[in-house]
Order: structure tokens, then C-alpha cells, then sequence
């Protein structure tokens, strides 16, 4: 079996599992689900690249991001690579996601590391998280949660956020007028704009191309608070 096919069953069982637990009106419980049936194999998982998003490496790079001892928080982490590169820049680096199975791979992988991965359900945090990071950083975690969450999801993404601190969205991008139609659900410029609601204001977007495997152009977008 070629890659592009591996890759077709892999979102195809991805978005199997989903909709078995969407029908039993369960929103969330289908992401450890994943994690548990692949077992310790990252080639199951859809985003398990073992390597930072690339969108992300290349916004770091044109914008020279540097942590210098700022605090980051990385929601739905996964498997920890976005939160290993924001160590590698010089973050202080928290991260989270609801799958027990994703943290517990995720502290095995980064053991060498002082990041700080919790199980953690984004629409019941912390209260100490609330308003405390200088960066927080959203990959690609908005977009699998059912559109009638996503307004809540995104003021969820945005409560963490100290004041003059940064907010960096890294999403698959679509047009306002444009109806999403599978699993993964991209963003529009309109659903972004609720950011703002929250006292951010958006200070860069750019529009990066697709790859052959998912060929929507992504949005990379941060916002100052």
C-alpha cells in the first residue's frame, strides 16, 4: 500500500471513531479512542508527525519568535512536538490535551525535556491557567470539535491568554461562503474574527498553500491581547 493510501484509511478510520461517539452524543471521548487504538503507533494518528507543524516553522522563522523564559500553552498537544519546538525557542512550556493515552506517550517521548504535559479537558481548565500565558499556541484543535462548538471553543482557546500576551492559530483555511463538508472542519476568516471579541487584536495572516495530502490552504494567524 502506497502513502497516499495509508493516508486515505488512516483519516477514514479517523473519521469512523468520530462519528461512532458523535452518535452517542459524545463530543470529546473519541480522541483518547484514537490514541488507544493505535497503540504506540503514531502512523495511526492523522497529525502524529513526530515533528513540528510546519506551518508553524516557518511563522517562527519569518517572525524570528524567540521565548526568552515566557510561559507558552499548547492546547490539545497530542503527542508533544509543537511543545518540544516551543522548548527548543525558549519557552517555558505547558501543555495539555483530554486523551490520557496522547499525555502519557507525549512525557515518555519528551522525558528529556521540562515541559509540563497535563490531561486536561479545554472546556474545564485550570483555574490558575486562566489568563496566564504570554503565548498561547492552537494547532489544528478547533477544527476536529463539531461547528456547533466552535464559538465556545475558540473562547475557551482564548481565556488562557495574559494581558499583552500572544495568540498563534494554525488552521486549515476556508472561504467565508464556503460550506465545510468533512472531518476536519475548516476555519473561515469570519469564525476567527471572534477572537477579537476578547479584547485581540490580530497583528499578522498569511495564507500558506496546502500539501498533496490535504490540499486547503492553511491560516496562520496571531493576535496580541
Amino acid at each position: 500500500m502506497g502513502e497516499a493510501e495509508q493516508e486515505f484509511d488512516r483519516r477514514a478510520r479517523t473519521r469512523e471513531i468520530q462519528a461512532e461517539f458523535a452518535a452517542r452524543g459524545d463530543a470529546l471521548g473519541w480522541f483518547d479512542a484514537l490514541y488507544q487504538e493505535a497503540a504506540g503507533d503514531n502512523e495511526k494518528i492523522p497529525w502524529a508527525d513526530l515533528e513540528p507543524n510546519r506551518y508553524l516553522v516557518a511563522y517562527a522563522k519569518k517572525v524570528g519568535l524567540k521565548g526568552d523564559g515566557q510561559s507558552a500553552l499548547v492546547i490539545g498537544c497530542g503527542l508533544g512536538d509543537d511543545a518540544r519546538y516551543l522548548d527548543d525557542l525558549g519557552f517555558k512550556v505547558t501543555a495539555f490535551d483530554i486523551s490520557p493515552t496522547a499525555i502519557e506517550w507525549a512525557r515518555r517521548l519528551h522525558s528529556d525535556r521540562e515541559i509540563t504535559f497535563e490531561v486536561m479537558d479545554l472546556f474545564e481548565p485550570f483555574r490558575g491557567w486562566l489568563g496566564a500565558f504570554d503565548l498561547v499556541l492552537e494547532v489544528y484543535t478547533i477544527q476536529p470539535l463539531p461547528l456547533e462548538m466552535r464559538e465556545r471553543t475558540i473562547d475557551a482557546v482564548a481565556s488562557f491568554l495574559a494581558p499583552g500576551g500572544e495568540l498563534a492559530v494554525v488552521t486549515r483555511g476556508r472561504e467565508d461562503d464556503e460550506e465545510p463538508d468533512e472531518l476536519p472542519w475548516p476555519m473561515s476568516r469570519q469564525e476567527l474574527s471572534r477572537f477579537e471579541t476578547h479584547g485581540l487584536v490580530q497583528k499578522f495572516f498569511e495564507v500558506m498553500p496546502g500539501d498533496d495530502e490535504t490540499p486547503q490552504p492553511r491560516f496562520v494567524v496571531t493576535y496580541k491581547k
